[in-house]
């Protein structure tokens, strides 16, 4: 007979662990002192411990574990429970991959908002932007309810995200209720999706201003910017940007006192 030290030496199982599977009936001791309530271990017992462990380290539930040693002797005999405990690894191993891409996603779009951060002058700059690949959702109504085709594109098209979430303004003027606009993320990939158009947006020389701030106060914004490009003596093309470059997150919604918004307006060459 063991002790309980000594069967951890033996099997590799801890001391906790050994009392914990004990409690929950799944590995029980040979006999157990009535006066001191020290636990103790025959042979027989090892080759159970081998079978906990084998299947523990397959993150084989521990009720399940139990089933087993109740019911089978041998692999073959537990041949379709194997296949359905691997069919639920891959489902996890599907929603893991899904969950680590999200993660970086939150992660490459904090990283780049604290770049514009550093790098933002907010003063109106002229620069080149690139076309882009994107996914866009047209929609008509108020400009609050953007959020509802970049959700659409989320979910539809996640794993092919490349960059930041930007809104395509159609409308020469501010509309409150009956507003033209698409909700669009750039993606990697050209797929068709319904409800979706992907395509490409084509890039340009533009007029560029960061805006820091609610988006209640963009409007201070675009008077600075469309005071430049009338200075500027600019004939602009439709239709205007505003990237996000900083906003609500996936978990936080953050101050607005801190989002970050580009106007982008592109210049009819």
């Amino acid at each position: 007979m063991y002790s309980i030290g000594e069967f951890s030496k033996i099997t590799g199982l801890s001391v906790k662990t050994l009392r914990f599977y004990h409690e929950q009936g799944v590995l029980k001791p040979t006999c157990v002192d009535d006066q001191t309530g020290y636990r103790y271990y025959d042979d027989t017992k090892i080759e159970t411990a081998r079978v906990i462990r084998a299947l523990r380290d397959l993150e084989v539930p521990l009720d399940d574990v139990a089933e087993i040693l109740r019911s089978h002797e041998d692999e073959g005999d537990v041949l379709e429970f194997l296949e359905r405990h691997r069919q639920a690894m891959e489902a996890k191993l599907r929603q893991l991959t899904m969950i680590r891409a999200s993660l970086d996603r939150i992660i490459l779009q904090q990283r780049e908002a604290r770049r514009a951060m550093q790098n933002a002058t907010f003063e109106v700059q002229e620069k080149v932007v690139d076309s882009l690949l994107i996914a866009g959702v047209r929609m008509q109504g108020r400009y609050s309810e953007c959020g509802k085709g970049f959700s659409q594109i989320g979910r539809r098209m996640g794993r092919y995200i490349s960059g930041k979430p930007l809104l395509l303004i159609y409308d020469a003027e501010y509309k409150e209720d009956d507003a033209d606009f698409e909700a669009c993320m750039p993606v990697s990939k050209e797929t068709t999706t319904e409800g979706i158009s992907v395509r490409p947006l084509a890039g340009g020389r533009c007029v560029s201003l960061v805006h820091l701030g609610p988006y209640e106060e963009l409007g201070r914004s675009y008077a600075k910017i469309l005071d430049y490009v009338k200075r500027k003596g600019y004939k602009l093309r439709s239709p205007c940007r505003e990237v996000y470059l900083k906003g609500p997150g996936m978990i936080f919604k953050g101050n607005p006192k801190k989002y970050l918004t580009e106007i982008q307006m592109l210049i009819e060459e």
